[in-house]
């Protein structure tokens, strides 16, 4: 869709910004519509508004609700369906991206366009830290409104649960304070309702703690019998205290389909807030069914281990469909994840394709359901299916992909709850309400009509939609 809008419109709309306003004709525009997931590349937003100031943001919403238009704010672009842009016009808050901390209270407040690049650094100047990403690309804003998990997540709970206090531009143009007397409906949609539905946040104030050092690890099999290795590894979590962390991964690679079961691997890569010798004796029982290819566990500082458990990738094209589950898994739905990874397609992404058990519970799951917007305070893992594919990959290798990875999630609905990870987000997910949101769901509606009636901030899957 193509929208098409007068010349001396776009002109008075940057003639009142501070910030600059980008056409698709301008050089910057594409690097400011650029998408973690190349999936979307080829949307092409009306214009992109770099602002500075609130006053900036409020000029925009007014204009583009002039216009019937439909705004999203962007980041860092790190939407997995491609929602940190859209057709109409995109809100860029890079440059809000300033960091405060308190030294006496330990609060935290950063701008809203912050990413972890931005943030860390400071952190680490006053030995303080909170719940964040893992990715130096990811942006505060998202993280922070769809739940955001870190490594610490089991032993400090989720980002939103360090979030007190946070500002909000709404659809209206007004300015709110929100927190948990102020507001405190916005507030609470705002701890894992999801980014781009009831305004912009132009800022965050988190409670920080200080640091202590922690044991990484990384453990990675060529395994014959991956189904007893993740059995065990499993039940480890299961059992682990809540200061242990993992991501357990069954994963291949290669271009060919022939060469997804030569390459099958099974991993597991984690932090542990305790020394070393604890941490290996709680991975005992799974060093003893198998001998790892790759083995790297040792005791380093906060900030190392941060970078140690930073996630590369090629990125490119990829989908990721998620469930959510109290249980592990049982035999019956590894040996199904195992059989659709040998004959997973191929691709040129060297990222390739797999299944990753991200440990939850703990601290995560001690806020009852309703008190937050995030309502998956019953779980033991988030299971993510995934797939990755090239521009290069020809369009039947690309369908193929897309394909397996439909058939692979579907192959698990008998098995798994119909529960979704909103920050992994699925364009694909049929009820996605109820998948996400569970009973917060109508809640979430009504406080979406309170601040944004004309329904200002639309996607495909925006509350109320």
């Amino acid at each position: 869709m193509t929208v098409a809008i007068a010349e001396r419109s776009w002109r008075r709309l940057a003639d009142e910004l501070t910030g600059r306003l980008w056409l698709p004709n301008q050089a910057p525009y594409d690097a400011k519509r650029s998408l973690f997931n190349k999936r979307y590349a080829d949307v092409r937003p009306a214009a992109v508004a770099s602002v500075r100031t609130v006053a900036d943001i409020q000029h925009c919403l007014r204009w583009a609700g002039e216009m019937n238009l439909p705004v999203v704010a962007r980041s860092s672009g790190h939407s997995y369906a491609g929602y940190s842009v859209n057709e109409g016009l995109v809100i860029d808050l890079s440059a809000l991206n300033t960091v405060t901390v308190q030294a006496t209270t330990g609060l935290v407040t950063v701008g809203g366009g912050t990413t972890m690049a931005d943030l860390y650094p400071v952190l680490q100047q006053h030995q303080v830290a909170f719940p964040a990403g893992n990715s130096p690309t990811v942006g505060i804003g998202g993280l922070t409104l769809g739940g955001g998990v870190a490594a610490v997540s089991r032993a400090f709970g989720l980002t939103c649960d360090a979030l007190v206090e946070t500002t909000v531009v709404t659809a209206q143009g007004r300015v709110l304070r929100c927190d948990a007397t102020e507001n405190a409906d916005l507030f609470w949609a705002c701890r894992g309702g999801g980014g781009g539905n009831f305004g912009i946040n132009t800022s965050f104030t988190f409670q920080a703690r200080e640091v202590r050092d922690v044991s990484v690890f990384a453990l990675v099999w060529s395994a014959s019998d991956p189904i007893e290795l993740l059995t065990v590894l499993q039940r480890i979590v299961a059992q682990a205290p809540e200061e242990f962390s993992t991501r357990l991964g069954l994963d291949t690679s290669g271009s060919e389909p022939g060469q997804a079961g030569q390459n099958l691997r099974v991993s597991a890569v984690g932090l542990f807030l305790g020394s070393a010798d604890e941490l290996r004796q709680l991975l005992a029982p799974a060093l003893e069914v198998a001998v790892p290819d790759r083995c790297h566990l040792a005791e380093m500082d906060y900030w190392a281990g941060d970078e140690f458990l930073r996630h590369d990738t090629s990125a490119d094209r990829f989908a990721a469909r998620t469930r959510v589950t109290a249980e592990p898994l049982s035999a019956e739905v590894l040996e199904i994840l195992v059989s659709r990874l040998r004959d997973w397609p191929g691709s040129g992404n060297p990222d390739g394709a797999g299944v990753g058990l991200f440990s939850w519970g703990g601290a995560m799951n001690r806020i009852p359901a309703t008190e937050t917007a995030f309502v998956h305070r019953d779980a033991l893992f988030l299971v993510c299916m995934d797939t990755s594919w090239t521009g290069q990959d020809a369009p039947d290798r690309v369908a193929a992909n897309q394909r397996w990875l439909a058939e692979t999630y579907a192959a698990t609905g008998g098995h798994l709850p119909h529960a979704a990870y909103q920050n992994f987000t699925d364009p694909d997910l049929r009820d996605w309400q109820t998948a996400y949101y569970g009973v917060n769901y109508p809640r979430l509606v009504e406080v979406k009509r309170r601040h944004d009636p004309d329904n200002l901030f639309r996607f495909d899957q925006s509350i109320g939609s």
